[in-house]
């Protein structure tokens, strides 16, 4: 991969980056579920459910563990605990978005206590939520069985130690899962994506956030962040096997997923 971690700080300094990404995702995490939704047209949502179950066939494990990192408010996390036969836990290492994740869980929580019989908020109670660098993951070595980020991956300081640590916690056949914004490739469409993310978004996301940092940034990430090809050959690298991604819309989103190889 050319970009090695996220744009947001100098490549040479990691925690100052660390830090300048812990500090733009705490500043807009009140409004942050609201804007993902509006602005992705609620597609993130989608997305995040077509993972999951993509993914249930390692979920449905018993006692299986899966780590959902830079988790964010959790959609991912919740998304995975309706299929788990096990363990959920949450990981990311800004605090404001963690307390928003935890509000839903108990919203959830207290909604499937109350209507049982429409299945809303399946699977919350085995969810957690841990402060942790996804680059300094508390988890032991070979200790998961999943290991995934949505929408996180482009905003670690080093790619390639992102991708060092989660081969360190997964088993032996374990799978890792990247769900991020990628390259479009339709032909007639792909315009007027650019034209809306790069100057639309921006604008409204800084309008209803009053925050333009975040929103500025997000397409300045997603223009350096490594193609769908050159990130499946990345993941290959740091030692995992059957490599494979799809593309959301024309590739305005790509999920790779990969298994760790038996050593």
């Amino acid at each position: 991969m050319e970009q090695t971690g996220s744009p947001l700080g100098p490549a040479d300094q990691p925690q100052d980056t660390a830090r300048a990404v812990q500090s733009m995702f705490a500043r807009v995490a009140p409004r942050y579920d609201f804007l993902n939704h509006l602005l992705s047209a609620r597609f993130d949502l989608w997305w995040r459910r077509v993972a999951a179950r993509d993914l249930r066939e390692v979920l449905q494990r018993p006692d299986s563990i899966a780590a959902d990192l830079c988790c964010g408010t959790g959609d991912l996390t919740f998304a995975f605990a309706r299929y788990s036969r096990g363990l959920v836990v949450g990981a990311d290492f800004c605090h404001p978005m963690l307390l928003v994740a935890e509000r839903k869980r108990s919203c959830l929580i207290s909604m499937a206590r109350g209507d049982a019989s429409d299945g809303r908020g399946s699977g919350s109670r085995r969810t957690r939520f841990i402060e942790a660098d996804t680059l300094r993951l508390p988890f032991r070595d070979q200790s998961l069985d999943l290991a995934s980020m949505a929408f996180g991956f482009r905003n670690l300081a080093s790619y390639e130690d992102g991708l060092r640590e989660i081969h360190r916690t997964l088993r032996p056949g374990g799978a890792i899962a990247i769900l991020e914004f990628s390259r479009m490739q339709w032909t007639v469409l792909g315009p007027l994506f650019r034209l809306y993310f790069h100057h639309v978004l921006p604008v409204v996301g800084t309008l209803i956030s009053g925050e333009s940092g975040p929103y500025k940034y997000l397409p300045n990430s997603v223009k350096n962040f490594p193609d769908q090809d050159a990130l499946a050959r990345a993941i290959r690298e740091h030692g995992f096997a059957n490599v494979r991604y799809r593309n959301f819309l024309g590739g305005m989103a790509a999920l790779h997923v990969g298994v760790k190889a038996s050593s």
